[in-house]
């Protein structure tokens, strides 16, 4: 991973579902953006508490799943 990192900041309700996910494409859903990038970058997740977690990708991660997500 590049020295430069975008973390993607994501809130859940109780019931497990995404409440907010930052950098969401217009086109997607909270719950579809997280299920995108759950798939594409599983690794790249951490678990925190409050029901919260977080994504670290690097920048060009980042454009590939979002311009994956326009088509």
């Amino acid at each position: 991973m590049s020295d430069k990192s975008v973390v993607i900041h994501v809130r859940f309700y109780n019931d497990g579902s995404v409440h907010e996910i930052g950098e969401r494409p217009a086109s997607l859903s909270g719950q579809q953006w997280f299920d995108k990038l759950s798939n594409t970058y599983a690794m790249d997740y951490m678990a925190l508490s409050g029901g919260r977690g977080a994504f670290k990708l690097t920048p060009e991660e980042l454009d590939t799943v979002k311009s994956a997500s326009l088509q």
